[in-house]
């Protein structure tokens, strides 16, 4: 059984809202010494077959993955497919109605906006978009920046684009259960994502998990480029509590953006059951 020393199960590429190509992110992976990545856009599945051919004959393995909107308790929650099978027609056509979904929240951001004094950030957000259909809240943010009203993405997100700021707009996204059902029909495992962004009371969190679980949930990320050790520690409690497999992740969109580079994440507390270990 092959044991993998270096994996990072959620990142990327310009085909959501990354800013490396597919091939880049697999480049990056490989020099900083990752040995198992999972490319995994938002709602879309484009990139993996330039992913895959950039790591065939390296010291790299390629997860086809996705990273699925879903709503819960008025927020976004994201769920992780691994070792899906991207050829899945039914995941295909699902995905393709959540990334209509998206360009229709993309005018309404730039509407909302607009009337806090940001004028054309719609344009200005498509021009950074590689993906047309993938218009999202990075982008707005990355042409704020560019345009020198903040300093960087984190403090757009901060002022204007979270949940309950002027530039956010509410959008229902799929149910946790069709998201989960989906991975697990195209052959793959479904991750909870970055559990400790959402803000959700410990009552709604364990809400969420049970139905994450009873629709054929698996894992959740205990390490993630935005968790703190606390937080970690949390969800390694929450993953041994409730028997779920562990993931590590760095979440990364691009150099310099986040705090955590492609497979420099801290390492899954020793007791846990790693999710790759359904990938040996």
């Amino acid at each position: 059984m092959k044991v993998f020393e270096n994996p990072d199960l959620h990142c990327h590429s310009t085909r959501s809202d990354g800013h490396l190509t597919p091939t880049e992110v697999v480049s990056r992976a490989l020099a900083n010494g990752v040995d198992l990545l999972a490319l995994t856009d938002h709602d879309e599945l484009d990139g993996i077959d330039e992913a895959l051919a950039a790591a065939r004959d390296t010291a790299l393995r390629l997860l086809p993955g996705v990273e699925i909107s879903t709503s819960f308790a008025g927020e976004t929650i994201h769920i992780v497919g691994l070792g899906i099978d991207h050829r899945h027609r039914p995941l295909q056509q699902a995905l393709a109605e959540l990334r209509a979904g998206r360009a229709e929240r993309a005018e309404r951001i730039g509407a909302e906006l607009a009337r806090c004094g940001i004028p054309d950030a719609l344009a200005g957000a498509r021009r950074l978009a590689r993906n047309p259909e993938l218009v999202g809240r990075a982008h707005f943010a990355r042409h704020i920046v560019a345009c020198g009203l903040m300093p960087d993405v984190k403090t757009v997100f901060d002022h204007y684009l979270a949940t309950g700021k002027p530039g956010f707009v509410p959008h229902q996204w799929a149910e946790v259960e069709q998201a989960v059902g989906w991975i697990v029909a195209s052959g793959g495992l479904a991750v909870l994502a970055h559990p400790a962004r959402y803000r959700l009371s410990s009552r709604e969190l364990q809400a969420l998990l049970a139905r994450f679980q009873n629709a054929g949930g698996e894992a959740i990320e205990v390490v993630g480029g935005a968790h703190t050790e606390q937080e970690m520690h949390r969800f390694a409690g929450i993953a041994r509590q409730r028997g779920l497999l562990a993931s590590r992740a760095s979440d990364f969109h691009g150099i310099g953006e986040g705090p955590v580079d492609l497979g420099r994440c801290n390492p899954l507390p020793p007791d846990l059951i790693p999710v790759w270990s359904r990938f040996c």
